[in-house]
């Protein structure tokens, strides 16, 4: 069991730091001006949209439950040897405003919210809302980045690249094939792990062929296992580019392990193989943006599906807090052990951490991809 008495500074009552139930009580930093200000290693960006769905809505919750309702086990990184929140500044940026009925203006919100973030050179991790809030995140990330230098990897039970969905082209079904339309994302370094099901029919993979995408079924997973699958999926989205964004649908997982989501599909990945498939990725790549979509709390049971998307970002979060210990040459704790060089495809480099250090990507008004009216989060 997790917890203990809370640490209270002289002075301060044991209510002075009871407030907003923001990620792991991690300190709330809403505004672009804060943000700059603190320049924080992470920050976390709720995008509370879910109007593109086509099946069963919900994933508006997510942002908000996977902070509130996902049990808090504590910082303390067992595998990994360290104290996630001691070496990795992280914060709660709030929510980009996504108001009802209104899929484009809430993109345009949630790609400013995402720049208020880059703009500080932090990370943003973004809690989703439907997977359409992988285009406006993942453009702003290329817009930061560099356009076709990111890599994108994407955990789903679905691809996600139809042309349109009942003739919507921003539906969360179509996300994937919008980036790579744009020219944001490449499509040969675009992999996808854990598709299954009975949908898309073959005309869509073979657009996807065309694009050169990689995609890895998850009978791929059952067959060759997860290890040499992730190894394939990171040299493949790396190939050529120089960071990685990376995408998880929370339907990856097999929905007896996530029911909390808008379209289960049976037969997908349990949790123990998807949390270390994310932690060796964060640990590998140069990854820079993450987002993790499609928690529908009211379809959860017992919380089961915020608890593994709230893990989810902790793995990641941890692999990140490692870079930086390793930067620092900062020890490992019981019962931890230092990642083995010899067993990453990819090593640690220590000297860069998932953000550029030359100061050479840097935003101007010029740059900003956003069109028509959007809110100010400054």
């Amino acid at each position: 069991m997790s917890g203990g008495s809370k640490s209270v500074a002289p002075g301060e009552s044991e209510n002075d730091n009871e407030g907003l139930p923001t990620f792991s009580s991690r300190d709330w930093v809403a505004t672009a001006a804060e943000l700059a200000q603190r320049r924080p290693d992470v920050a976390i960006v709720g995008a509370p949209m879910d109007i593109n769905t086509t099946y069963r809505p919900g994933a508006r919750f997510g942002p908000k439950y996977v902070r509130s309702n996902a049990y808090d086990p504590g910082t303390y990184h067992l595998d990994l040897g360290l104290d996630i929140f001691e070496w990795l500044d992280v914060v709660d940026a709030g929510n980009a405003y996504c108001p009802h009925g209104q899929s484009a203006r809430s993109q345009r919100n949630i790609e400013a919210k995402v720049t208020d973030v880059l703009r500080a050179d932090a990370f943003p991790m973004i809690i989703g809302g439907d997977h359409s809030i992988t285009y406006p995140c993942a453009t702003a990330v290329a817009r930061k980045y560099g356009w076709g230098k990111v890599g994108l990897l994407h955990f789903d039970a679905h691809a996600d690249t139809a042309d349109s969905i009942e003739g919507h082209l921003h539906s969360h079904g179509t996300p994937m094939r919008r980036l790579i339309e744009s020219g944001a994302i490449r499509g040969r370094n675009f992999v996808q792990v854990g598709l299954r099901g009975y949908w898309p029919p073959p005309e869509v993979f073979d657009w996807m062929r065309e694009q050169e995408m990689t995609w890895h079924l998850m009978h791929d997973v059952w067959d060759r296992g997860m290890r040499p699958v992730i190894a394939d999926a990171i040299a493949r989205a790396g190939d050529g580019c120089d960071w990685l964004y990376l995408s998880v649908d929370i339907d990856v997982l097999d929905p007896g392990f996530a029911p909390g989501t808008g379209t289960p599909e049976p037969g997908g990945m349990n949790p123990a193989d998807l949390l270390r498939a994310v932690r060796q990725i964060a640990l590998e790549t140069p990854l820079v943006a993450m987002d993790v979509v499609e928690v529908s709390p009211p379809y959860d049971h017992a919380d089961n599906t915020v608890n593994n998307a709230h893990r989810v970002i902790l793995e990641a979060l941890g692999a990140l807090a490692t870079k930086k210990r390793e930067q620092a040459g900062g020890e490992v704790t019981r019962p931890g052990a230092r990642p083995d060089p010899a067993r990453l495809r990819y090593p640690i480099e220590p000297t860069e951490w998932s953000r550029p250090g030359d100061g050479t990507n840097t935003y101007t008004d010029e740059d900003a991809h956003l069109q028509g009216h959007h809110d100010d989060h400054a």
